[in-house]
């Protein structure tokens, strides 16, 4: 193999997709998954490469220094591609400290590995860190996030994930750490976990269960179809510049309730159900803490240096999303386990 690849969270909704691209398109790269299989991580995602001669899967929590250094030893990995995090805003606010041993501490360690494996030779070598649009804050009704806007998080989430990157950069400045960092915005596609707000309406409207939208709907975010952004990072992690930032956004924005009736409309057409029934599900519940009015990348870098643009439009990955989740509703059954269930219940009420 001419490179060994660690690429951690790689069993979750976006680093699956990253390693399927990895190891599909890159056979002569040994891609080693690091995946602790918490709630959201998922082996059944990858069942289509778990047998290919170029991927290994090891389970292993990145807050475990010791194990994360004995890893790298073993692997001497020539790159590592940093996907794993607690992501979802909701239970941020609920568990604050797990998103700091996770999101901060986690990547420390990785960040200390790198350092000790690569301190005698860093030609080659690469640690892309995959963080959020989060870290910015929040925008008005006009502006875009650009790589040199000011983090300014409002959820213990973005807090983590924002101190995350700073510490990426730093052991770039400090210690010559060969790094790139990208920003995305929202993700949706296929294995997404239903907690959040896509996955979470298809399912309940496969059951006719209320869709919960906080507030007033009116929240706006970029969404980015998750395939095309397991290429873009393939495009920073090759051809990236060193120490540098880039943003990856999907050139769609949408207000929430907007989206939900667009998802709405695609799921009774593809159901066979009369026009607006799964709209009539649709319920406003208690708005969250910080919530955050609107995200908007402004993915000019990327596009310009590295030549990325998305290969679909909103409407068409979303409705590619859906037909993955109406074909597999075995892999939907299996995720919402009775813990998923608990959790939804304290988040949203018994509704339904």
């Amino acid at each position: 193999m001419n490179k060994t690849i660690l690429i951690t969270g790689g069993a979750g909704f976006i680093g699956s997709h990253v390693v399927r691209e990895f190891v599909n398109k890159y056979t002569d790269y040994q891609i080693v998954n690091i995946d602790a299989l918490t709630y959201a991580g998922n082996l059944e995602n990858l069942k289509d490469v778990e047998r290919k001669p170029n991927y290994t899967f090891i389970k292993q929590d990145i807050r475990d220094a010791e194990g994360i250094l004995a890893l790298f030893k073993t692997y001497q990995p020539d790159g590592v591609i940093h996907l794993a995090a607690e992501s979802h805003v909701d239970r941020s606010i609920v568990a604050p400290t797990d998103f700091v041993m996770t999101n901060v501490v986690g990547t420390v360690n990785l960040l200390n590995a790198a350092r000790e494996t690569w301190k005698d030779n860093t030609e080659g070598k690469r640690f892309h860190h995959v963080s959020t649009d989060e870290v910015y804050g929040t925008l008005g009704e006009t502006g875009l996030f650009t790589e040199h806007t000011p983090y300014d998080p409002h959820s213990p989430y973005s807090a983590s994930k924002a101190s995350s990157d700073h510490f990426v950069r730093a052991y770039h400045d400090t210690y010559g750490l060969p790094i790139v960092i990208t920003n995305c915005s929202n993700n949706y596609g296929p294995n997404h976990f239903p907690e959040k707000l896509i996955p979470l309406c298809i399912l309940n409207v496969l059951n006719n269960k209320p869709l919960p939208i906080y507030g007033n709907g009116k929240y706006t975010r970029d969404w980015l179809f998750v395939v095309d952004h397991a290429r873009a990072i393939d495009l920073v992690f090759h051809e990236g510049n060193n120490g540098e930032s880039y943003n990856i956004g999907g050139f769609n924005e949408w207000k929430n309730i907007d989206l939900v009736r667009e998802l709405c409309r695609q799921m009774d057409e593809k159901l066979g159900r009369t026009s607006e029934t799964s709209e009539q599900l649709i319920t406003y519940v208690k708005d969250r803490p910080g919530h955050d009015l609107r995200y908007a990348i402004d993915a000019s870098k990327i596009n310009t240096e590295l030549g990325y643009a998305p290969s679909v439009t909103f409407e068409e990955g979303l409705s590619l999303t859906i037909d993955w989740f109406l074909s597999n509703r075995e892999w939907l059954q299996n995720v919402t386990s009775g813990g998923y269930q608990k959790y939804y219940e304290e988040q949203y009420g018994k509704q339904g």
